[in-house]
C-alpha cells in the first residue's frame, strides 16, 4: 500500500514569482537545498544536503511535467524511497496564490510524517524567498 501526501499553501505573491521560486536553481537552494534543477521534461538532478548518520545527503530527481506558471512535477528518491511530487499552483486573485502540493509513493506512515514535516518547514522557508 502507498500512501499519500497533500499539503496546500496560500502566498500573497503572483503565480509567476512563485513559479520561479519554485523552478530556478539559486531560488531553490534558498527553501529546499542546494541543487542542479532545471525545469527541463527528463532532466535528472540532485538536492544535496549535508549528510547525517541516518541519511546520506542526496535526494535523486527526475523531472516529469513542467507547464509554466500551473504545475511542475519530478520523482523524488532517497532512503530506498521513490515518490512523485506535484506542485499545482493556482492564481486565487487579490495577489494571492494557493501552492497545492501531492507526493505519492510513500511506504509508511513514518515517512509520511517525515515527509509532512519537512515540506512544512521547507514550504516556510519558501515565504522568506518570496518575499525578498
Amino acid at each position: 500500500m502507498s500512501l499519500t501526501l497533500t499539503l496546500d499553501f496560500q502566498y500573497t505573491t503572483s503565480i509567476e514569482k512563485l513559479w520561479s521560486a519554485l523552478t530556478d536553481s539559486n531560488k531553490l537552494a534558498k527553501w529546499v537545498m542546494e541543487n542542479d534543477f532545471k525545469p527541463v521534461v527528463g532532466r535528472r538532478f540532485q538536492f544535496r544536503k549535508e549528510p547525517t548518520e541516518w541519511w546520506d545527503g542526496i535526494v535523486e530527481g527526475e523531472v516529469l511535467i513542467v507547464d509554466p506558471p500551473n504545475r511542475l512535477s519530478y520523482t523524488w528518491g532517497s532512503g530506498g524511497e521513490k515518490h512523485t511530487v506535484v506542485w499545482t499552483l493556482q492564481d486565487l486573485g487579490d495577489g494571492k496564490v494557493n501552492l497545492h502540493l501531492e507526493q505519492t509513493g510513500i511506504s509508511n506512515s513514518q515517512a509520511l510524517g517525515g515527509a509532512k514535516y519537512g515540506w512544512s518547514e521547507m514550504l516556510g522557508n519558501l515565504e522568506k524567498v518570496l518575499e525578498q
